[in-house]
Formats: structure tokens, C-alpha cells, sequence
């Protein structure tokens, strides 16, 4: 309705337009009537008629008085043997001024010509009109099965990624130089029988790189890099994907030397019949087309197929297979040093001052992901801008790491001074449990500042950079998680909810000690449950219960022992040490916060 009150409008105003330039062009002619050759006649006699012009058979007379009229003449006979015929005194004609005119060529084929190809002329337009409305929307029609992927082009300088813009990933880059030689140079692997791997599947989590470094790799080489995401394969009519796959594989092969990207390809390169009722069809035929040209390559070719996932679990085993994704290259989180050079490189365009320590940030950010570290230097950047500076303080990437990891402070939340207590006591519960056991990460900082869903948090940061867990790291860690709960419960006596993600925590961390890891000492070194995701089920109702009643009836119970034994040991420690609890609840109902030094200062000092 609102779109055709627009074209009303629109209409409307285009009308008037017109009707006042017609009016207008109109008031400029003078107006002229028409006459027959009886009042002609009468008028040359009475000797009002000044002049009388002829062109062809059209008469244009004008009076002496100034008026102006129309007539015509018979075409057989001139304009004198006609006005005698109807009486004219002959002197009286001569009286007359007579002004004859010649039609000239341009205007007698056009008066001869235009009343018959005007209307052949509208009807070629409303033709070219129609079709261009139609083409519109036949355009798409027409290229729906043609790729959509973007083109990164060596001469594209702005956006050229090379392997020194790509900090960390050492092992990665170095697997990938062999792929960058190959583009450069093919013809020496040509000429000793080698065959470089055709794909190529970065494996990696989310934020790690792996686009980047495909990126880098097209840079390195100086070809043609063709992006495109596993998702625009699939669309809702039959065959789209593999016509776009067919068409991708065609341009890329006429740019060779080039490297086609893919990124999530698990959109379309999940296991193929693995869901409710076989699957989705147009992605298994996508995912086909994409396998049987692969397979289509020439050794010769110099097209490499890169692909990027997350979940490598769920590819298609045909996927994987030698001679399509048969090279395999893991990114794995960045460690301390490469944090410092990711840091390092995000921080060139941001003006830092110069005592800002980049090492200090790095060890403040463990499993922090190449993305999640340029999201911290941006934010210290807004936070900065924020608050009228020019340039970047270490407070300010302090302040970045925790909005990052634990969402923005949430000023506008004023708890009760009882809430407050109660979350002082519980941060101070984590706090004290943690600084009191062996194997967990020292205590970086505590606050009842309440940032995300979190009302308080205690910040605990490992000394180094841990890829292997033990057991006893687990048991404290559940105990630690149940500080909070202890606290509440040998205080006041009383639980609130406050604790709630907490136990779910610790849950999580005995189930899986239990379930996954094979630490516990009454059920052994067996794992239980298959957690093979279904593709359509889901991780919860694809997870296949492959144990007894009587095993879960087991798991259950020691579940519950490794709770109550991180409980007691919390309660135990809590209760050794109640005056130091008592000491930093009270600090942070004043000051709302403590840093790492203040905290250890005062557990040196009890």
C-alpha cells in the first residue's frame, strides 16, 4: 500500500508537470481559426486580407487588423483560378500579398514517412521497456548457477597478505612454503615425478588464522586467490550448488597458477548420510561435485584447493582421502611468545605510549585466539578515544582483557549493601581456596565489580602456557569452584544463587574426569559415552550411552564423591584460614577491588 501511495504521487506530479509546460507552450502561439474559401473570398473583396501564405495545400491568412486564420485550397487548381471562381475582383487580388512556400525534403519525408513508423517506434519501446523490467529479475536467473566467489588478485597491493603480516603459526607457515615454491616454480616438481597434494585443510579454532593464512599463501605466491564460503554453495533449488562449484573450478582453472579457498567447508562437507532421512540432498550433491573435481585435476594443474574448519570431526571420509584434502595442517591457539608478536603487529596502527608493555598483556592472556587478541587492542583503543586521549596506556589493555573475557562493566547494577557482602565473601572464598592449594593458577585479581552476567569474578592466570592437565589440577580446580559455595554456607549459613555456575563448572570438570579423562579410581581408565555428533540430532541426542545401568549408577556416585570431596576440602581450608577470609571480604566491601600484590601482601601478612 505504501509503495503504490508513492507511485500515485509520483504520477500525479509528473501530470501536473506536464500540463502546466503544455499550458505554458501553449500561451506562447497566437490562435488562429479556421475559414472556408467563401469568407477568403469575402475578405479579399472587402479588402481586409494583407497577406495570404501557401504551403502545399494549407492557407495561413493575415488580416490588416492582425488576426491570423486558417484555410485550405482545392489541390487541382492554383490559389488565383480558385478565389476567381468564387468571385474575386482580379484587382483586388493583386491588392493581396501572396507568399508561396516550398516544403522542403527533410520536412516531406518526414510528413510522409512519420505517420507510418510512429507507431512501429512506440511499439518497439514498450517492447524495450518490458524487457528491460523483465531482465532484472531474469539477470539473476541467469548467472544462479554462476560462482560467487570473491577474487583477490596478485595486483590488488591493499589487500595482499603476506607470511611476515602473520605472527605465530610457525610450524604452519613452514608447511605451507612447499605449497608457495609449487605455485612459484611448478615445473621443477614436474620434472622430478612429484606431485604437490591438490588440497589442502587448515584445521584450527575459531579466530586462529586460517583465513589469514590461506591469504598469506596467494600473497607469497603472487596468483589469483579465489574466497569463498561453504555456505553460498547451498542454496533452495536443486543443482545450484554443484553448478556453482562446476563454474568456480573453471574460472580458477583458466587464472592458473591460483588457489581456491574455502572457508567452513564443513557447511558442505559434512558426512554424507548421516542425518534424519539421508541428509540434506542439494549439500551431499554439492559436496559430489566438489569431490569429483578434484578428482577432475590434471597433475599438471596448478590450482590449489585450500579449506578451512573448525570441526574436521564431521568432514566426509572422502574428503580426507589421498589425492583430495590429503595434507593437513593443525593451527594450533597462539603461546606466550607468539601472543607478543600478534600484539605487536595489531598495535602498528594504534598510537601506544611508550611504557606500554606488550609481554605483560601476553602473559595476562592465555587461550586467547589471534581474533580474541585484536578485539583487546581495539577495545583499549575505544576505551582510550572514550575518555579524550590521544594515545593507548597499559591500563587501558588491562581494562580491554577483562570486557573481553568477562563482558563490560555493569555500573548501572547497585547491589543492596547485604548482596554486597554475601559477593565479597564469595569472591573471597575462590580467592582464599585457590592461593591454598598446590596446583592451581595464582590469583591475579578479585572484585565485586559486576561485569557481564557475573557479579563478581576472581581472576586466576596460569604462570605458563599448560597443554596437559593432571588430576590433581581437576580436584583443585573443583574445589576452588566450590569456595564460593563453602563461603556462603559457613558465613551465613544460608545459599543463594549466586553459585549456580559455579557448581555447573565443577559438575562439568568431575563428569568429565570421570567420563572422558579415565581418572577416576573406582571406575578406571575407560571412557564412556561416544560423543560422535550426529548431523541433525545434535551433540545431546547424537551422544550414544554405550555403558549399563549399573556403570551409570557408578558414574553417578563418584560424580558425586569427587563434589563432596572439593566441598569439604574448600570448607576445610575456609575454615583454617577464617580470619583471612574475614580480612578480604572487608577489603573488597571498601575498595571494591584487589590486584594480585595487595592480595599476597595480605596472606603474608595473617
Amino acid at each position: 500500500m505504501q509503495n503504490f501511495s508513492k507511485t500515485f504521487i509520483y504520477a500525479l506530479i509528473v501530470f501536473v508537470l506536464l500540463s502546466g509546460t503544455y499550458a505554458l507552450f501553449q500561451g506562447q502561439f497566437p490562435e488562429r481559426r479556421d475559414i472556408s474559401l467563401s469568407e477568403l473570398a469575402a475578405g479579399v473583396n472587402d479588402g481586409r486580407i494583407e497577406k495570404i501564405t501557401i504551403e502545399e495545400d494549407t492557407l495561413t491568412i493575415l488580416y490588416k487588423n492582425g488576426e491570423e486564420a486558417v484555410s485550405r485550397k482545392e489541390v487541382e487548381s492554383s490559389l488565383s483560378e480558385t478565389l476567381v471562381n468564387y468571385g474575386v475582383d482580379p484587382n483586388k487580388l493583386r491588392e493581396v500579398t501572396i507568399d508561396v512556400q516550398a516544403m522542403g525534403g527533410f520536412g516531406y519525408w518526414a510528413g510522409l514517412v512519420l505517420p507510418l513508423l510512429a507507431p512501429i517506434l512506440l511499439i518497439a519501446f514498450f517492447i524495450w521497456w518490458t524487457a528491460r523490467q523483465v531482465q532484472r529479475g531474469s539477470v539473476q536467473a541467469f548467472s544462479f548457477g554462476q560462482s560467487r566467489a570473491r577474487l583477490i588478485t596478485p595486483e590488488n597491493t591493499r589487500e595482499r597478505v603476506l607470511f611476515r603480516d602473520v605472527a605465530g603459526v610457525k610450524e604452519a607457515k613452514e608447511e605451507l612454503r612447499e605449497i608457495v615454491d609449487f605455485l612459484r616454480s611448478p615445473k621443477k616438481f614436474f620434472d622430478i615425478g612429484a606431485r604437490i597434494p591438490r588440497g589442502v585443510l587448515l584445521m584450527g579454532a575459531p579466530g586462529t588464522g586460517k583465513t589469514l593464512l590461506a591469504r598469506a599463501v596467494a600473497g607469497e605466491a603472487n596468483v589469483p586467490f579465489f574466497h569463498i564460503s561453504g555456505s553460498e554453495f547451498v542454496e533452495m533449488f536443486v543443482g545450484v550448488g554443484a553448478s556453482r562449484v562446476r563454474d568456480l573450478f573453471k574460472v580458477a582453472k583458466k587464472s592458473a597458477p591460483a588457489i581456491i579457498f574455502i572457508d567452513e567447508i564443513d557447511a558442505v562437507g559434512r558426512h554424507r548420510g548421516a542425518g534424519l532421512g539421508g541428509g540434506h540432498d542439494e549439500r551431499e550433491q554439492t559436496l559430489n561435485q566438489i569431490l569429483v573435481e578434484m578428482d577432475g585435476f590434471e597433475t599438471n594443474e596448478s590450482v590449489i584447493i585450500m579449506a578451512a574448519t573448525n570441526r574436521p570431526d564431521v568432514l566426509d571420509p572422502a574428503l580426507l582421502r589421498p589425492g583430495r584434502f590429503d595434507r593437513r595442517v593443525v593451527i594450533d591457539l597462539p603461546d606466550i611468545n607468539d601472543r607478543e608478536e600478534i600484539l605487536k603487529i595489531h598495535a602498528k596502527n594504534k598510537a601506544m605510549e611508550r611504557d606500554v608493555n606488550v609481554r605483560t598483556v601476553a602473559e595476562r592472556t592465555p587461550g586467547f585466539s589471534g581474533a580474541d587478541l585484536a578485539n583487546v587492542v581495539n577495545e583499549a583503543a575505544i576505551l582510550a578515544a572514550r575518555q579524550g586521549r590521544k594515545t593507548i596506556n597499559q591500563l587501558d589493555l588491562v581494562s580491554s582483557i577483562e570486557k573481553v573475557m568477562l563482558g563490560p562493566e555493569r555500573k548501572s547494577h547497585i547491589l543492596t549493601p547485604k548482596e554486597k557482602e554475601v559477593v565479597a565473601y564469595h569472591e573471597a572464598g575462590h580467592a582464599l581456596v585457590a592461593a591454598s592449594l598446590e596446583h592451581t593458577d595464582p590469583v591475579h585479581k578479585i572484585s565485586i565489580v559486576a561485569r557481564g552476567k557475573a557479579g563478581g569474578h576472581t581472576w586466576k592466570l596460569p604462570s605458563e602456557d599448560r597443554h596437559l592437565f593432571s588430576r590433581s589440577y581437576f580436584l583443585d580446580e573443583i574445589a576452588v569452584a566450590m569456595g564460593g559455595y563453602a563461603a556462603e554456607k559457613s558465613v551465613f549459613d544460608e545459599i543463594t544463587t549466586g553459585p549456580h555456575s559455579d557448581l555447573e563448572h565443577a559438575t562439568t570438570l568431575a563428569r568429565d574426569l570421570v567420563m572422558r579423562y579415565g581418572m577416576s579410581d573406582k571406575l578406571g581408565p575407560v571412557v564412556f559415552g561416544d560423543r560422535q555428533e550426529m548431523v541433525f540430532l545434535g551433540r545431546d541426542l547424537g551422544t550414544e550411552r554405550n555403558y549399563s545401568e549399573d556403570i551409570a549408577k557408578a558414574i553417578d556416585a563418584e560424580v558425586r564423591h569427587i563434589l563432596d570431596s572439593g566441598l569439604k576440602r574448600a570448607k576445610d581450608v575456609l575454615q583454617r584460614r577464617r580470619a583471612q577470609l574475614e580480612k578480604i571480604a572487608k577489603r573488597l566491601i571498601e575498595k571494591e577491588t584487589i590486584e594480585r600484590d595487595e592480595f599476597e601482601a595480605m596472606l603474608q601478612a595473617a
